[in-house]
């Protein structure tokens, strides 16, 4: 469902021709250096696709095929070389002020002030985004709770916290403002099952109770069609397939039943690759 305004339709994100090269030069990351001698490298290549309304997207797709570069063009700290992005029916691009109070966006590999405890760190983010000191306990108990980190642990420095009790604490903080926009950049990965599951379940009871809008990216397939209404694949950059986990299946079923393929035969079939395959050549280099 989208939001009208004196008549228009405002997507909750609604994403057009987004292209993003990266050149060598003075601007140019080493790791992007390292990867290819060629004078340039398109990380997002004309993507476009619309979320609706309390709607969890799921973008799909190995490292390096550029989910993290869209992910922090949509989060307004990169800026495409063409393209449009509307949140709420704001430029992200034009006019990132205003879509910044909308959004807000977890990381794989997220940062706090390490010396700091988890509830400190809370108060920290939590005043930044204006919310009263009462108000940011409350929540972060609230949340913390149900994601099921220990409460004795909320006031231990977060150095001493294992990964998954740090992604904890990185999803609590993401969620303490209520954005009408989250942005989930592979929140789950390197994650002990325990704690994936607890993420995955706190994530989509957000969607059921707050109605939420979520765009996640990944290339956990099972965490795709668990948490999914639509999902894009995305390859070298581009959108080679979207639809709803069902519809993608249907589309490469042919002469099997439905119930016999899953998301990885999917992605297979739309790339002539596995996952494991595109990870494999993906490792050292990271997604751009």
């Amino acid at each position: 469902m989208t939001i009208r305004d004196g008549g228009l339709e405002r997507w909750p994100l609604d994403v057009l021709g987004v292209t993003k090269i990266f050149r060598r030069g003075l601007f140019a990351s080493p790791a992007l250096l390292r990867r290819s001698r060629r004078s340039s490298h398109t990380a997002v290549r004309d993507v476009s696709f619309r979320v609706d309304e309390g709607e969890i997207y799921g973008v799909i797709g190995a490292n390096g095929s550029g989910k993290s570069t869209l992910i922090r063009i949509l989060s307004t700290l990169l800026l495409p070389d063409a393209g449009e992005v509307r949140v709420f029916g704001c430029d992200a691009v034009r006019d990132p002020a205003s879509v910044r109070p909308l959004l807000n966006r977890v990381s794989a590999d997220p940062s706090f002030f390490r010396a700091m405890s988890a509830v400190e760190n809370l108060l920290f983010y939590g005043r930044a985004y204006g919310m009263t000191g009462s108000t940011v306990r409350r929540r972060s108990i609230e949340i913390l709770e149900r994601l099921h980190l220990e409460r004795g642990l909320a006031r231990v420095p977060m150095l001493h916290l294992s990964r998954g009790q740090q992604q904890k604490v990185a999803v609590a903080r993401a969620f303490l403002s209520e954005p009408r926009l989250m942005l989930l950049d592979e929140p789950t990965t390197g994650l002990d099952p325990r704690s994936k599951r607890d993420v995955q379940a706190f994530v989509a009871e957000v969607r059921r109770e707050q109605g939420a809008t979520i765009l996640l990216t990944t290339h956990d397939m099972e965490e795709a069609e668990l948490l999914c209404d639509r999902i894009a694949f995305l390859a070298a950059g581009a959108v080679v397939a979207e639809g709803t986990p069902v519809e993608l299946r249907k589309a490469v079923a042919v002469a099997r039943g439905v119930d016999d393929v899953d998301m990885e035969d999917v992605f297979m079939e739309l790339t002539g690759r596995s996952i494991d395959e595109d990870e494999e050549e993906g490792d050292g280099h990271g997604d751009v």
